[in-house]
């Protein structure tokens, strides 16, 4: 989920994306180095591969994403998601399984790399046990789904000794919690009313995180200039921010209004305090991404990066969501 720096001229919605001033895609090709003796002859043709505005392949844009590719994959990730809510319900919980499963094997890659070893085979059962038992049993199963998984994870560990389960506590909670368990809020929210109420539910919750980074990117590329998080993230914007807030606050208030028939007061706060914690959430992944060294959590989805790259926003999101709505319904109740 991301802004846009007018004056880089580079889309931000993971900080890796965006080139550091010292990354060599900003050097034209014929900045490379040279040795001193060669210094008069004449620069090296360019291949046929080249292009002049610093090498980028043709159909990439400016962050060096492919966006045909990009296109073509969210097209297609909104559409499984839109049937799976529409046509059969219960497929839902099946997205919602796969994208855990995946986010949990792009977590514990990229964990590795700080020496850590996080189980992946029963984090990976813990991540369905956990979306089953909140299909059909609600957020306290939920609570239970992740004690367990976390319990599983650690006795795992246990045959490599005290050391290698006192150095993975972390990570393995960490991944349980922040993958699998914060997802799972996407099937509290459709639940119990999956085909009528539940459905439009979800599709608020996630409109509402689209609606603040369309917001944050308008925003951003026409009034951008004061940097929100530059050591984080150097492309967000305190102006991309307001505008997140505001584009995800008047766009809840007229789809809770008119899908769910709540007044336009609620939907106002709702997507108000939805985009607040999409941009936390998409700060926070930004922030683990730089502290790991990478720059996706992994290339699954051309033109994207990872799994993770895309839920980033969206489990903030959802739990978030849970609770708005809970007490929107309490207080229309009352």
């Amino acid at each position: 989920m991301s802004y846009l720096d007018p004056r880089a001229g580079q889309a931000s919605g993971d900080d890796m994306h965006a080139p550091e001033p010292y990354d060599l895609g900003h050097r034209h090709a014929d900045d490379e180095a040279r040795p001193e003796h060669l210094g008069d002859l004449p620069p090296a043709r360019r291949g046929p591969g080249r292009r002049r505005a610093g090498g980028r392949a043709a159909g990439k844009g400016r962050s060096g994403r492919n966006m045909p590719a990009a296109i073509a994959v969210g097209v297609s990730l909104v559409l499984v998601v839109l049937a799976s809510l529409t046509i059969w319900p219960p497929a839902f919980l099946g997205v919602i399984a796969v994208a855990s499963g995946v986010g949990v094997w792009e977590m514990c890659r990229a964990l590795r790399a700080t020496g850590a070893e996080p189980p992946l085979i029963p984090l990976l059962g813990g991540s369905v046990l956990m979306t089953g038992l909140t299909w059909y049993d609600g957020p306290d199963s939920l609570v239970v789904g992740l004690a367990v998984t976390v319990l599983a994870a650690l006795v795992w560990r246990i045959a490599d000794g005290p050391a290698a389960v006192r150095r993975d506590f972390l990570p393995i909670l960490m991944i349980a919690v922040y993958v699998p368990f914060l997802l799972s809020f996407a099937v509290l929210l459709q639940q119990p009313d999956a085909e009528t109420d539940g459905m439009w539910r979800v599709l608020c919750t996630l409109l509402a995180v689209v609606l603040s980074d369309t917001g944050g990117f308008t925003s951003g590329v026409f009034l951008g200039k004061h940097k929100m998080a530059p050591s984080i993230s150097p492309g967000k914007t305190w102006e991309g921010f307001v505008g997140s807030i505001c584009a995800a606050a008047i766009g809840s208030g007229l789809l809770l209004f008119f899908l769910l028939d709540i007044p336009v007061y609620w939907g106002l706060l709702f997507g108000a305090v939805i985009s607040v914690v999409a941009v936390v959430g998409d700060l926070a992944e930004s922030m683990l991404k730089r502290d790991l060294g990478v720059k996706d959590m992994s290339n699954l989805l051309p033109g994207h990066g990872g799994v993770m790259d895309r839920l980033d926003s969206i489990l903030f999101a959802v739990p978030t969501a849970y609770l708005l709505f809970a007490v929107i319904a309490a207080n229309r109740a009352g």
